[in-house]
């Protein structure tokens, strides 16, 4: 006869052992090399068509991927990127330098959904598709502009088109006083304009933000 302590475990092993691990599959359809970052993950150099899985645990709020490019790292991967840089690494420990199109996602929240978006809030670097790939969810959101090419004169950046929070630093383009404090500028009707799928300004949620059930598993391509 087994304790009630190890029947517990017993139980509770097979939960956890029965919950679906969600993968999501990176892969740089650029015609350049493009250093991909996750946090959490780390990072890692992608050439044409190359690829890169992660497995992100459940249950946490505040996860991205974005681009890196024209980087240079040395054998201890130290070095710097021209957009996206996380403090000189190849292996992200924090958050990258704008501009940098993000890809956002919070796994099993609120009645077991997924919460994903493509976020422009800190620019544009690389085109970008973010969608799943298993279970009955067929959302596809992706941003394919050429925002470079298109940027306005006052966000150009060497490798980018940044945000006007950076530039600026105003509340009317950084929210920084509350959701009621801020709205659509023209600046950021110029990335929501080319990229309808996309986080344009930060309370930019309604048309932004996509939900999938918990469990599913999704791609990110640079370049779709």
């Amino acid at each position: 006869m087994i304790s009630f302590f190890t029947f517990l475990s017993v139980v509770a092993y097979q939960l956890f052992s029965t919950q679906a691990v969600t993968t999501i599959d990176i892969r740089n359809n650029c015609p350049f090399t493009v250093w991909a970052a996750a946090i959490p993950g780390g990072g890692r150099r992608l050439d044409y068509g190359g690829k890169w899985r992660l497995q992100p645990s459940n249950g946490s709020n505040g996860k991205r991927i974005w681009g890196r490019t024209n980087c240079n790292f040395d054998a201890s991967g130290r070095g710097q990127c021209q957009t996206g840089d996380c403090n000189g690494v190849l292996e992200c420990q924090a958050f990258g330098t704008t501009p940098n199109t993000l890809a956002e996602y919070s796994l099993n929240q609120f009645n077991n959904l997924d919460f994903f978006d493509i976020s422009l809030v800190d620019g544009f670097n690389v085109p970008m598709e973010f969608s799943p790939t298993s279970g009955n969810c067929s959302v596809r959101i992706s941003c394919t502009a050429d925002i470079i090419g298109q940027c306005p004169n006052e966000l150009r950046i060497p490798g980018g088109c940044n945000n006007p929070c950076t530039v600026f630093n105003t509340n009317e383009y950084c929210c920084t006083n509350g959701p009621e404090s801020c709205g659509p500028t023209d600046l950021s009707r110029f990335f929501k304009e080319r990229c309808s799928d996309a986080y344009s300004y930060p309370q930019d949620d309604p048309t932004s933000l996509f939900t999938c059930p918990s469990g599913t598993n999704y791609r990110v391509v640079f370049c779709p």
